[in-house]
């Protein structure tokens, strides 16, 4: 009876380590588990990583070592990726910088010179000059635009204003070129729209798809404007009645230095409409088109009610 008891205390004794040994493997994989993961998120946001020299020849310890040095690898590549970025802002504010005065010195020069020369051949040529400073100073504007949007220089700072407040300043700069054309303006937009977005590239964005809607309506057409409320998004939408867009270029008018084949005596470089989308979706938001030839073009702008 003694020697049963015995037996019984032992198998209590080796069941009650058993399961002390099973609770402490299991609280050792949580431990591990929990120091990994403070482990990463300190390498997330750039935090020192905590010390584990006491533990090297342990699983954890071997891991940590990988870790801290994946770190200092990746600080080493910010690090060059930061003074690369720099380099590259730097070269574009020169690029800007040194554009600026020359154009403007023969902006003056020809100014000048429209004085003094009388033959009518002369200002012929000289109107032609003109127009090919403002048509390169257009290019490098916006060419010194899209290098700081794709290089990170210039963020975007969005904040609660109303929408149309940004579409009424695009709407101004667009008028004078619409009256010229005798292109009709209308605007369904009744009420405020407060929406998180930022209003300077916005109404950039806006601005170039009214530029093309111009450019691409014949005199005397119409561009309508309407801002609606969704369940999502608010969209603003830009239709005109121009020559259209077929349907296998839509996907291909996005994209950097693209022009229709048709198009190539209008003015123009085929940035506008990638600068547009390329706002809209560093703001979470996005753009499509809807046209067919001959029938005018639809372009959708798409802005996230919540910012």
């Amino acid at each position: 009876m003694v020697g049963f008891i015995i037996v019984i205390i032992c198998l209590l004794l080796l069941i009650i380590l058993l399961l002390y040994k099973l609770y402490k493997q299991k609280k050792d994989v949580y431990d591990f588990a929990d120091r990994l993961e403070r482990h990463l998120d300190d390498l997330l946001s750039d935090k020192e990583m905590e010390d584990a020299e006491d533990m090297e020849d342990t699983l954890y310890g071997k891991i940590n070592e990988k870790l801290g040095r994946l770190s200092k690898v990746w600080k080493v590549r910010q690090d060059a990726n930061r003074k690369q970025k720099e380099t590259i802002k730097e070269l574009i504010s020169d690029i800007s910088h040194q554009t600026k005065t020359p154009i403007a010195n023969q902006k003056l020069y020809l100014e000048i010179l429209s004085k003094e020369l009388t033959s009518k051949r002369g200002q012929e040529y000289l109107v032609k000059m003109e127009k090919q400073i403002d048509k390169l100073n257009f290019l490098f504007q916006n060419m010194v635009k899209m290098s700081r949007l794709e290089t990170g220089i210039i963020l975007i700072k969005k904040e609660k204003e109303d929408l149309v407040q940004t579409l009424s300043h695009a709407v101004a700069q667009i008028v004078p070129l619409a009256a010229k054309k005798q292109i009709e303006i209308s605007v369904d937009a009744e009420g405020k729209f407060p929406i998180c977005h930022d209003r300077k590239w916005t109404e950039e964005a806006i601005f170039n798809l009214l530029d093309n809607a111009v450019k691409y309506t014949e005199a005397g057409g119409k561009i309508h404007i309407e801002i609606k409320p969704q369940e999502i998004f608010t969209r603003l939408s830009i239709r005109d009645t121009g020559k259209g867009i077929a349907t296998e270029r839509q996907a291909q008018i996005f994209t950097r230095f693209y022009r229709e084949p048709e198009v190539h005596e209008q003015e123009g470089i085929g940035i506008g409409l990638y600068l547009a989308r390329q706002i809209m979706e560093l703001q979470n938001g996005y753009i499509e088109v809807r046209s067919e030839v001959g029938r005018g073009a639809e372009f959708r702008l798409y802005f996230p009610n919540e910012g």
